[in-house]
């Protein structure tokens, strides 16, 4: 009897379960079906009742997100309509032409000469129609009219970001991610809109059909860029390029201890709607990712702070400066050939003198010289959340001439991704750790939940009373000698560094006699920072240094980001 009693109660608690489980398997489909694909089937109802020319194109948006935590479109979808005719029966092409041209414009002799085409079912007149437009001529009813309902990949920011954000173009057949973070995260912003199926036949029929869902992966990304400052920086990018008939100029604002990128971009940049009107396609990459270049003096702090680090000097040291050296046969001197005699570090990196650094370097030693910069992350990738990130040229650290391991010490004869400078430099700025930058703050996945993006803090580098040394060297420069203290903010402590480097040139064989680049980094403020500003500018006409071209740019900035996130004082 007992016995009876406990298989009935197993059983009646296994149908339980089975119901609950049911249960469960229905709701969900019930929540994907209702919630996550409701623009889907929203889509294929309305397909009943506007034409459509095969399906309709869908894909995640990307949104850049305010200070404050609003959402910006980055990249999204509009939706409109394409205006075709059918020339097989289409009658009285001219007075179909006078109606449709009475609500959208359309080239007479174009419509005449696809109205002629009476063999061909299908020539299209007019794409990306607006909806009001594309609604008057479908209430024609003109037999052989046909408007067919379209969506398309629209960026409302235009230029903003375009090189982060990338662009959809042609893999083969495939309409996809082409450049930036379009192409970065292809998988989740994709859309697989599948057949219709009858749920309750797919779910009597194959439970695991019903479990198994495509949109798993499917998201929104929501990234770390500001918009506002990123128009801000954007707008000195044009305006220093314009100044100075630079080939390009770049930049990158990020937070040093995070590695979140508030803004990056490159001038001259596109408009990620219209890419046909650009004739070099180069436009479309991120140099800032894909491309290496020798910067120059901004070097100079992570030669320093590894010289700190090692003990081999103080802050407070002092060397005799000769004003060239000739090391391996080759002549080092600084960008003025002179010597300064007994100086000190701090001159060292206020004056920027290759001749300092060149000494530091040696008091290191080869070996533990490049030890520090591999330790700063220059002979890897940073990792960053965007396509076809470059790889620093740096195996000439490897070298046993010691020349190599001089030249690198003032930022010569090593090509570095400039985000591999910024990951370097940031280790400075935020007391020795090593960050990876990402643009990538969150992603929103069509089933309901959410992911941040937090990347690990990575290894130790440097010990934070050498950046902290560091940090108050870059400040007395910004303060006393930089444009001779005249970017000072008596309020606020900033720590920068210029550099001018010499251009390879493309041939090989030495360096351009004639092109220069100019770099500049920067913090703020000087102590626990929340801001590092990056800037370079390419082959700038008519000026030596990279403190006339980049300073004001820089120092602009820095007054708009302190009023702009209200940074209390520090000093």
């Amino acid at each position: 009897m007992l016995t009876m009693k406990f298989n009935f109660v197993t059983r009646v608690r296994i149908l339980s379960l089975a119901l609950f489980v049911f249960a469960l398997l229905l709701i969900g489909k019930l929540y994907v079906l209702q919630i996550v694909d409701h623009s889907v089937y929203l889509d294929k109802a309305d397909r009943q009742y506007t034409s459509t020319q095969g399906g309709l194109f869908d894909r995640g948006n990307i949104f850049f997100e305010n200070k404050d935590g609003t959402l910006v479109s980055g990249a999204t979808l509009q939706s409109g309509f394409t205006v075709a005719i059918n020339p097989e029966i289409l009658t009285n092409p001219e007075d179909v032409y006078q109606k449709v041209s009475a609500i959208i414009p359309v080239d007479h002799d174009t419509f005449m000469a696809s109205a002629a085409k009476k063999n061909d079912p299908y020539e299209e007149i007019a794409k990306r129609v607006d909806t009001d437009s594309g609604q008057k001529i479908s209430d024609l009813k003109i037999p052989g009219l046909q408007v067919y309902k379209e969506r398309w990949r629209f960026y409302p920011g235009g230029a903003t970001a375009a090189q982060t954000i990338g662009m959809m173009g042609y893999k083969g057949d495939d309409f996809a991610g082409r450049y930036g973070l379009e192409r970065q995260y292809e998988q989740t912003l994709k859309r697989d809109d599948g057949a219709y199926v009858n749920f309750f036949a797919q779910m009597f029929s194959n439970i695991q059909v019903a479990l198994a869902t495509s949109t798993q992966e499917e998201g929104d990304i929501v990234t770390t860029i500001e918009p506002t400052v990123q128009s801000v920086l954007q707008d000195e990018l044009a305006s220093t390029t314009s100044k100075w008939s630079s080939d390009m100029t770049g930049g990158i604002i990020i937070n040093p201890s995070t590695g979140e990128i508030y803004a990056m971009g490159v001038y001259p940049t596109f408009d990620p709607n219209n890419p046909q009107a650009q004739k070099n396609v180069s436009v479309f990459s991120n140099p800032l990712v894909e491309n290496v270049y020798e910067l120059g003096s901004i070097i100079k702090p992570l030669t320093v702070a590894a010289g700190i680090d090692a003990g081999v000097i103080t802050a407070s040291s002092t060397y005799d400066d000769t004003g060239s050296i000739v090391v391996n046969g080759k002549k080092i001197s600084n960008f003025d050939g002179k010597a300064r005699g007994i100086t000190t570090i701090q001159d060292l990196i206020s004056q920027s003198l290759n001749i300092g650094a060149a000494h530091v370097e040696r008091l290191l030693g080869n070996q533990r010289f490049t030890d520090y910069f591999y330790r700063f992350g220059l002979s890897q990738k940073t990792g960053i959340d965007l396509p076809n990130e470059g790889r620093n040229l740096v195996d000439n650290l490897k070298s046993p001439r010691d020349v190599e391991h001089v030249t690198a010490s003032f930022g010569q004869g090593i090509a570095l991704t400039p985000i591999s400078a910024v990951r370097a430099l940031a280790t400075i700025a935020n007391g020795g750790v090593l960050i990876q930058p990402h643009v990538v703050k969150r992603i929103d996945y069509k089933l309901g939940w959410s992911k941040d993006i937090n990347p690990p803090i990575g290894d130790r580098v440097i010990k934070p009373q050498t950046a902290h040394d560091l940090a108050v060297l870059m400040t007395y420069s910004v303060d006393n000698v930089l444009l001779n203290g005249t970017t000072k903010l008596p309020n606020y402590s900033v720590a920068a560094k210029t550099g001018t480097a010499q251009i390879a040139k493309a041939a090989g064989g030495g360096y351009s006699d004639t092109e220069i680049l100019h770099s500049f980094v920067g913090w703020f403020p000087s102590f626990n920072p929340k801001f590092l500003v990056f800037l370079y500018t390419v082959n700038p006409k008519g000026v030596k240094y990279g403190s006339e071209t980049l300073t004001l740019p820089f120092h602009s900035i820095v007054q708009f980001l302190v009023n702009y996130y209200e940074v209390p004082p520090d000093r």
